[in-house]
């Protein structure tokens, strides 16, 4: 077995376990840059048995922009209450969700939708990563993708004044640069090997990044692509 191979096992554990590992794992698994984590990441996928159905583009641990992969388990409908508790450490975000329309090509991403989303990330290390390549290994953070209606905007905006705010709160937006943003993850995903037509693109941390409690209803808006609500249990 190999350094990555183990690593994985150690975050499999804390995956379907709940409970959280220490990080930086021992020196001789710890991932020394990006593309190390990527490699615990790629096992970490195999070993919980599931096939990553897209990208997710997601602020790390210095507030720099890190890919990881969506998994379908981990996408849930807007209505679905949240449990707090099942993710420690866990931070909610605003974001935008593409469906791709046609294989990831050299050119734009073509989307057949958009939607809202609200990005619940979670840690899987006891004191959250110390750097990106612990987050990456654990698959950039992923907790729960939950999915708003789709958009009637026309396309996919430049920039985005998004909110997030507890129900009833006004919230000042924070102006983000979207489309750059999602052509940075389709150069990302282009890396990796490409994403076929009906794969998703996850761009999230729009509006700031807030720790919900259980009893809390939260809203965000992502003009012009919507709006979206969450309940937590």
């Amino acid at each position: 077995m190999n350094a990555a191979d183990e690593a994985a096992g150690w975050l499999a554990e804390a995956w379907e376990t709940g409970n959280p590992i220490a990080a930086p794992l021992p020196e001789d698994l710890a991932p020394t840059d990006a593309e190390a984590g990527e490699r615990i990441a790629a096992a970490l996928v195999a070993r919980l048995g599931l096939t990553p159905i897209g990208l997710r583009l997601a602020p790390g641990p210095r507030g720099e922009w890190l890919a990881g992969p969506v998994l379908e388990p981990r996408m849930l409908r807007a209505g679905t209450p949240l449990s707090v508790a099942a993710y420690p450490g866990a931070r909610l975000s605003a974001g935008i969700l593409g469906v791709l329309g046609e294989a990831l090509g050299e050119g734009e991403p073509v989307f057949s939708a958009l939607h809202p989303v609200l990005d619940l990330a979670a840690e899987r290390w006891t004191t959250g990563a110390p750097d990106a390549a612990h987050r990456l290994a654990d698959l950039n953070g992923l907790g729960l993708l939950l999915v708003g209606k789709r958009s009637a905007a026309p396309g996919l905006p430049q920039m985005s004044d998004a909110r997030l705010g507890r129900t009833g709160e006004r919230p000042r937006p924070e102006r983000t640069p979207v489309a750059a943003l999602v052509a940075e993850a389709a150069a990302a995903a282009r890396r990796w090997g490409g994403l076929p037509a009906g794969a998703v693109i996850a761009v999230v941390g729009l509006g700031g990044s807030e720790t919900p409690r259980a009893g809390e209803r939260w809203s965000a808006g992502v003009p012009p692509v919507g709006r979206i609500n969450a309940e937590f249990v």
